[in-house]
Order: C-alpha cells, then structure tokens, then sequence
C-alpha cells in the first residue's frame, strides 16, 4: 500500500467507527471469523497424528489402531461442524451490518452536509460532493462486506499455520518463509502498480461522469451550436484516459494471481525436495514438538505450505479494494471532519403578545414576533420585532487577497424598500448573503432591529427573512410541499392566498392536479416562470418580516410581470425590502436605490433624485431605454 493514497490512520479509524456503530455485534463476529479461521487450519494437525498413529502401530493391532483414527476424524468433523454454523453466521451477519453501516454512514455523512456552511458548497463542485454517496460509500461496500472479513480470516490462518510449522519444524518453516518472502516482493511490485491504477482508475471514472451530467445537461446548447463533433471528442479524451487506468489496473490485478499461484507451486515442490533430502540424510530436526524427521512430518508441512501460499494469494488479491475502500474512507472522513457552520448567538425569535404595555411570550403562533435575549439573572429582555436592518463600515472577501465589499454603510427602516443596482460582480448578492450570514463579515457590523446579528441565533435570524432567488430550486413533491416549505405549519387555505398573492394561483388551477399536482426534477414540468412564481408564494407564506428578492422577477415575461408586481406590492407592504435586479424597471418605485460599482456604493438616492443627479444610475436607466 504505497503512502499517498489515503491518511495515515484511517484503517484504524474506519474500524474504529464500524465498532461504534455496532458495538455488540462485530466483537461476536470477530470471534466467529477467529474461530472459523482456527479450525480451517486444523487438518495438518490431524493428518500429523492419523500418520503419526499408523508409524507406530506397523504390523499392530489394527484393530485399536482403526478407532484412534476414528477418534481423530470424529473430533475433526464437529469442528468442522461447528465451524460451518459458525461461518453460516458471520456471513448472514456481516451482510446485515454492512447495510447498516453503509446506512449510517450516509446518515452521519448528510447531516453533516446539512450542518456546513454555505462556503463550501461554493468552493466544492456538486458532483465530486455527490460521488461521497455513490463511489467512496461503494468502495466501503466491498471493504466491509469481502475484504475485512477475508483479510482476517487469512491472518489467523497465517498466523496459526506459522506456528504450527515452527511446532513441527523450524528448517521446514525456512524453506516456505524463504519463497514467501519472494512472494512478497512480487505483490510489492505487481500489485502495488495495481492499486496505483484503480486509484486512478477512480478518478477518472469521476470525471467522466462529470463531463457526460455536464454535456447532457447542456444538449440544447451544443446542438444549436453544432458543437456534436467537439463534444464526442472531449468525451473520447476523458474515456480514453478511462479505459488506459482500467486496463492498467486491471492488467496487473489479472496477472498477480496466477504468478503467486506458481510462485505457491515452486514452494510446494522445495518443500517436498528439502524434505526428501532431511529424510535420506536423517538430519536432525530443529522444532518445538521434538519430534525427528518422519513421514508424518514431511507430508501434513505439504499440506500446510499449500494452504499457507494459499492464504497469502488471498491477501493480494484483498489488497486493492482494501486500498480503495481506505481511498473512499478518507475522502468521507475529510467531509466530516469540515468545520460546521458556526453560531454562538444567543437570542432567539419568539411568539409573543402584549400585557401590561410589556412583551410577554407566548406558545401559540401570533402575529407579533420579539427577539428573546436570556439575561444573566435567569429573566429575558424582549424587544419586537419590526425589520430595522442596519450596515455600519462593512468589508468583507471571499478570499484573503480579494477585497468583496468596502465600506459599505446604509440603513432600511421597517417598511422601506431599498434596492441594489449594478454591474454583475459589483457585491449586490454579497450584501444579501451576509444579512442571512451565509457569510461573515470582517469588519464593521449588521444589526437588526438593534441586535448585532452575530448574538442571534442563525436559525432565528434566517426565519426572520425572506428570501427569493434567481435560481429557483423545487423539490420533488406536490406544489403546495413545495409553498408549504416556506412555512411548515402553514396551512392549505395559507398556502392558496400566498399563491393568489405572488400570482400564481391561475396556473396552479390550470395544472392536471391543481396545488396536488407532483413536481419532478426541480420542476421540469413547469415553465421557468411559473417556477419562479412559486418560489415567490413560498416566501410570502413564510410571512416574514424583512424580505430579499435577488432578482426575483428575471425569468417571467413582461405580462406576468405586471401581474406579478401587484402582488410583490401587496406583499411588500408593511415589511422591509431589499430588492435586486438589472431591470431598473422594477426599482423606481423604492424609497432608495444604491449603485454599487466594484464592491462600493457610489451613489443613493431616490428614482428621481438619482436622474436628476445624471451620474452612473442616470447611464444605466438611459442605456436600458435605449436597448428597449
């Protein structure tokens, strides 16, 4: 196993979580496979004493002779009984453990996903994350279920066989260690060049399945493009790279078998030819038994060194899924040991109502919302929640070398809309990721309603905002699932006025099964309009009080637009918005617009004020009429 391919201590961890996840049950295996392993080994040992027996009663009594054989053979046969229930066992039950450690191991790998922060599903390609579910969790398939049981198995039979060729006879057990260590040095070289193959091998079927989800998710645009020809010889590039690992690995994998199996044979044949010579020479036999040389020696130390080699062939034969399964292992381990998106807020969002003139908290759901601030003294500061969103001298950069937002300061009183405009890039969609602290800032501050958004808890901020993106992600379900996942508890009548609300509800009726129609392939089945449209009713049955719409309008026509925007009126009533978009269309009605350029507000102001201005947002609302 050559050093690269996977961490130092991952075996040893990877054991260590299959013992956690069964704690009971793999020790009791383990016995099983120990003892199964300890009795396949036995025979020699019968076939030293049965011919040992029958040396010692030449010309005898046959007859007493017959029934210590028969002794001999009946002890071996419940062994080899018990040893059968044993083996029936462990392999009914390794197959159980091996799905359920798969199962728990995908459990234990998704709820850490669902704990990362966003920044990594940023900085990591979709795919190589989903190939954690499909190629690293197979690979520990075949690990749990072929290789650990075997390689055990053939360690304990090693093991015991070894001793028992030191047992009988030192010299003997030379001669085999002698051609094993030759084995040895083959399996170094062969199969270490077959490991580093499937490794590779790995890799490349990963960028294959890359590149063919990548062009068939685009088959529209190469075909408008006549962009076939390019296609086919990428894809005969990254399959070619394919089958040479493939054929490489596998290559050397075909040929270490049958070159360790004559290796075992020569053994074999040195075995008998130095124990024909120890026999005619007489010489004196070095062993812990004491016994001298003898047929009954020579031919179970036969029969052992068969076995022996045997044994060693297996190993090899285990070793590259062994190296695969350990590959697979550190990739999933690498993810879970990722930093979980952290949250050290303390106060939370609570339902509440009024008593006294006071806030007080309340269990059932009601329309006035407060922050919940614990105090030292077991009691808890209330204050309401009205959607005041503040930015103070904000910088931040996705990188250390690469400044995102400079300076940014700006205020949103409950109720007002404020929207960014700017080139693509320019850190409008920056500034809403780190109002819901998908990302933190590195200086200056974000308050709401007057809390640094850092004391409070990110589940409880990101309830108090709505958000609407540019690409709408449906989920497989009905299309009141998917409005209802704004707002789990709400109800089938709230789920409907949303829709009315954002101007969805005429096609939804319209649908085979109305709101029980069935969503497939994030909404494949519905134009990217009405798609839109519903992820818009699914954030205003969330009913929040603070609201983000990152262009929430840019993939409906100009129509359902206008219908829309009634809609988006009604909803925005009452709340704080910030709104983005290109369309400067959708923005003159905001009580400010800020025009960002390179990470900077460069101007603010109202519809009128900035055109009055004639500064950049003046350029871009006569550059878009002109376009029109």
């Amino acid at each position: 196993m050559k050093r690269g391919m996977y961490k130092k201590g991952t075996a040893k961890r990877l054991l260590k979580t299959l013992f956690q996840f069964h704690p009971v049950a793999l020790p009791l295996i383990t016995l099983c496979i120990v003892f199964t392993a300890a009795v396949s080994s036995m025979p020699s040992i019968f076939m030293q004493n049965i011919i040992a027996v029958l040396e010692q009663n030449q010309g005898g009594d046959w007859a007493h002779v017959g029934s210590q054989i028969l002794r001999l053979v009946s002890i071996l046969a419940v062994l080899y009984m018990v040893s059968l229930a044993s083996s029936l066992v462990y392999n009914r039950a390794m197959a159980v453990i091996t799905q359920a450690s798969l199962k728990k191991m995908r459990e234990k790998l998704f709820n850490k996903m669902e704990g990362l922060p966003v920044r990594y599903f940023d900085t990591h390609p979709h795919g190589d994350i989903m190939s954690h579910y499909t190629n690293d969790i197979d690979t520990l398939r075949q690990f749990i279920s072929q290789s650990m049981p075997q390689l055990l198995i053939s360690a304990i039979t090693i093991l015991t066989l070894f001793s028992i060729m030191i047992y009988y006879s030192v010299w003997m057990a030379g001669v085999v260690l002698g051609g094993v260590a030759f084995m040895l040095l083959v399996i170094r070289k062969v199969g270490g060049n077959s490991a580093k193959y499937f490794i590779r091998q790995q890799r490349s079927l990963g960028k294959a399945e890359g590149y063919i989800e990548e062009m068939m998710n685009g088959q529209k645009v190469i075909k408008v493009f006549c962009h076939e020809e390019e296609t086919k010889a990428g894809f005969d590039a990254v399959n070619d790279d394919l089958f040479h690992n493939s054929e490489q690995a596998n290559t050397f994998a075909n040929i270490l078998a049958p070159i360790l199996m004559n290796i075992g044979n020569l053994i074999y044949v040195a075995v008998a030819m130095a124990g024909g010579i120890f026999l005619l020479t007489k010489a004196h036999n070095l062993s812990i038994s004491g016994l001298v040389f003898s047929i009954s020696v020579v031919v179970p130390f036969l029969n052992i060194t068969r076995q022996f080699c045997g044994n060693i062939n297996q190993v090899s034969q285990q070793l590259n899924a062994v190296i695969m399964g350990l590959a697979g292992a550190d990739r999933i381990f690498a993810v879970l040991d990722e930093a979980s998106e952290e949250d050290a807020g303390h106060i939370m969002l609570v339902n509440s109502k009024e008593e006294n003139g006071a806030l007080v908290e309340c269990a059932e759901r009601t329309e006035l919302w407060a922050w919940k601030e614990p105090l030292p003294d077991g009691t808890a500061r209330y204050t309401r929640l009205a959607g005041d969103v503040r930015l103070r001298e904000v910088n931040f950069h996705y990188a250390e070398d690469k400044s995102v937002l400079h300076h940014i300061t700006l205020f949103a009183e409950p109720g007002q809309k404020v929207a960014f405009v700017g080139a693509t890039g320019a850190g409008k969609t920056t500034i809403t990721n780190l109002l819901n602290r998908f990302y933190d800032i590195a200086d200056g501050e974000i308050s709401y309603d007057g809390i640094n958004i850092n004391k409070i808890k990110k589940s409880d901020l990101r309830r108090a905002i709505g958000l609407v993106l540019q690409d709408t992600n449906l989920f497989t379900g009905t299309v009141i699932d998917n409005i209802r996942y704004g707002r789990l508890d709400a109800t089938d009548a709230e789920c409907e006025t949303a829709a009315k609300l954002a101007g969805a509800h005429d096609f939804i009726t319209r649908l085979p099964e109305g709101y029980r129609t069935l969503l497939l392939s994030n909404g494949s089945n519905l134009s990217q309009g009405q798609r839109q449209l519903i992820a818009i009713a699914r954030a205003a049955v969330a009913d929040p009080p603070v609201m983000i719409l990152d262009e929430a309008t840019s993939s409906i026509d100009t129509h359902t637009e206008a219908i829309v925007q009634r809609g988006m009126d009604d909803l925005m009533k009452g709340r704080t918005v910030f709104v983005i978009a290109h369309r400067l269309s959708t923005v003159q009605n905001s009580d400010v617009i800020m025009v960002l350029e390179r990470g900077e507000i460069i101007e603010r102001g109202s519809h009128a004020h900035l055109i009055e201005e004639k500064g950049k947002y003046y350029q871009l609302y006569t550059g878009a009429f002109e376009l029109e």
